[in-house]
């Protein structure tokens, strides 16, 4: 594999997963901290740009997740590794809800439809398949570019389905494999063996005991890596904190 695109693979990846956990998840899903509106639709563009082919809009990812916490592990889990055979087919129902919140063919509980990120002029030309198909061909110059063998391209996929890859890892793994610090009255589960793959994410069972709380990490050998990054954007004024620092 050539430098070009090791580096692409990884920055791809880990920006991706930033902007997922950071404005999607905690930001646009739980309101952990607030952003100015011009920090918002920055961020708002940033998870666009990095996400890519497989942009989720933020306003049915939070609501999607929403429910997740709502309904935790039950038959009403939009993404529960329990109620599906593989993670194929819990990306797939996941796929189904989200579609159907975004399209408005789902309408969910107005408990939790509490305000989220919302741009319709920006989304009206985010959104489209012909923009997906741009990303998916600048990928494939890309790698046409940089590519010396044939076989590097079976990772082109990945950047493809980038989000909800991220999104599987992180919702199969932390219901199935790892431990549990609490008893959230589900099967959340702490996955830290991958947990740095995905930014602080798989500390599921630890989100699940305090969804508000800005630091997933809780015991000693226990690392959030976005953390320490909201800390810094906080010190340059750019979060402003409405949770405990979770310590």
């Amino acid at each position: 594999m050539t430098l070009p695109i090791l580096i692409f693979i990884v920055l791809h990846w880990y920006l991706s997963a930033f902007c997922q956990t950071f404005f999607l998840h905690r930001y646009a899903s739980h309101r952990m901290f607030a952003l100015t509106p011009a920090w918002e639709r920055f961020f708002h563009v940033a998870t666009f740009l990095t996400q890519g082919a497989s942009y989720l809009n933020p306003r049915a990812y939070a609501l999607l997740h929403r429910l997740h916490h709502a309904y935790s592990d039950t038959e009403r889990d939009p993404h529960s590794p329990y109620h599906t055979r593989t993670p194929l087919g819990m990306m797939w129902r996941t796929f189904e809800q989200y579609y159907g919140i975004y399209t408005g063919r789902i309408q969910p509980d107005p408990r939790i439809d509490r305000g989220s990120p919302e741009w319709p002029a920006f989304e009206r030309w985010a959104e489209p398949v012909w923009t997906r198909l741009i990303f998916v061909a600048a990928y494939a110059v890309y790698y046409a570019r940089f590519a010396e063998s044939a076989w590097v391209w079976v990772f082109l996929p990945l950047h493809v389905l980038m989000g909800p890859v991220h999104g599987a890892i992180v919702n199969w793994c932390g219901h199935a494999y790892g431990y549990a610090n609490f008893d959230n009255k589900d099967r959340s589960k702490n996955t830290l063996s991958m947990d740095l793959l995905t930014m602080g994410e798989l500390m599921q069972n630890n989100h699940h005991r305090d969804e508000k709380r800005l630091n997933f990490a809780y015991r000693w050998f226990e690392i959030d890596p976005t953390y320490p990054l909201i800390l810094a954007l906080e010190r340059a004024g750019i979060v402003r904190r409405v949770t405990e620092r979770g310590r």
